[in-house]
């Protein structure tokens, strides 16, 4: 009987290797498995949602709008008179006072009137010793005691120093100084005992009944302007009071340099509003009752008009079609719907998609819209 032969030393060591093989194979078995809970956390962390854009949102409404052209303009006067002095003198009287109202033809400055009275006179008598002799020669030339020609000259001469007469009449009148139109005086620059030289400058006087503000117009707008139109005014001197004008006139020519047409709107004075306040004007042309209106700051200034639109947690872009632009409101024609949400704070940090935190929402709400967009991402 034979004996088994013992194993060689290669295949003694290849038996051994066996045992340490087999472990290696399950440990790379079980770590190919899947993921550990602790990567699979990571991975959850990296798909997670960017925050929510929080943004302030307004309704889509209805209201009336206007069409309207604005623009600025200072007050003017409807009539300014300089006064001057017509003739010289030293100034006895100064009847007004600055602020006082006065009417056409009341005396304001009384000049001394001793030199021109004197003119007159010696006028006068000039003028009544021509009559006398243009009366005798009359009757002188019946008895042809004088020629025709010397009663023609006689007369002549009585025609000069009537003339002469009224001259000085009436420069005499000059030294009552008169109002030329109805106002407030609105400055003065003369004082008693001052001596005045003619066609001098002493009052200034303001008709204040009505005030007027021209307006220089691009001609594109000749065809909307008309006169009669209301004009709605503030001014800056007295901030939140509103006035109420008319357009007065409009001028039919366009100036060619400028490519403007001149429209000039008038106002009552009430005693509040004074020449040479700055004013802000708008003249209302058309109107529509039931407009479909959104807040100017939704307007998106990226290009064709557009607006965010908050539907079902997330921000979508729409554009629209504009129409009259009144004040804070600008009219949709065409895009939105009555009581869809636009963004009208936030814009700049959204874009189309973007998940939207609305400020002031209920939390359940905001809430059951996150849920509803995320139902409906799974259907997806």
């Amino acid at each position: 009987m034979s004996r088994p032969r013992p194993p060689s030393g290669r295949s003694y060591l290849q038996l051994a290797l066996v045992p340490v093989l087999c472990g290696l194979l399950v440990l790379s078995a079980c770590k190919g498995g899947g993921p550990t809970p602790e990567a699979q956390a990571k991975n959850g962390e990296a798909a997670k949602e960017p925050d929510a854009v929080p943004v302030e949102v307004a309704k889509v409404a209805r209201r009336p709008v206007a069409a309207s052209y604005s623009n600025t303009a200072p007050l003017e006067a409807l009539g300014e008179s300089q006064v001057i002095a017509k003739t010289s003198g030293v100034a006895l009287a100064v009847l007004v006072e600055e602020g006082q109202v006065v009417r056409a033809g009341q005396a304001l400055v009384r000049l001394d009137p001793d030199r021109l009275r004197l003119q007159m006179a010696q006028a006068e008598a000039q003028m009544r010793k021509l009559e006398n002799n243009y009366r005798r020669a009359q009757q002188l030339v019946e008895q042809q005691m004088i020629s025709a020609n010397d009663v023609d000259q006689i007369k002549y001469d009585l025609e000069n120093a009537r003339a002469v007469y009224r001259g000085a009449a009436l420069e005499l009148s000059y030294t009552t100084v008169t109002a030329p139109i109805s106002g407030v005086v609105a400055s003065r620059s003369i004082k008693v005992g001052n001596f005045v030289q003619i066609n001098t400058p002493i009052i200034r006087i303001v008709d204040q009944s009505r005030l007027e503000a021209t307006l220089d117009v691009p001609e594109r707008e000749l065809a909307t302007l008309k006169a009669g139109l209301p004009v709605l005014m503030t001014v800056d001197a007295l901030p939140g009071k509103t006035f109420q004008g008319t357009v007065d006139r409009i001028a039919p020519v366009v100036d060619a340099g400028s490519g403007t047409f001149r429209v000039v709107c008038s106002f009552a004075s009430d005693g509040v509003l004074q020449p040479g306040m700055f004013s802000r004007l708008r003249i209302d042309y058309d109107q529509r009752a039931d407009a479909l209106v959104v807040p100017r700051v939704a307007l998106l200034d990226d290009g064709d008009p557009a607006v965010f639109v908050v539907r079902e947690g997330k921000a979508v872009r729409v554009p629209v079609k504009i129409g009259y632009v009144d004040g804070e409101w600008i009219e949709v024609r065409e895009g939105l719907k009555a009581g869809e949400q636009v963004v009208t704070a936030g814009k700049v940090a959204l874009r189309e998609g973007s998940a939207v935190q609305v400020i002031g929402a209920e939390p359940a709400k905001v809430a059951a819209n996150a849920d509803a967009a995320k139902t409906a991402g799974t259907k997806q």
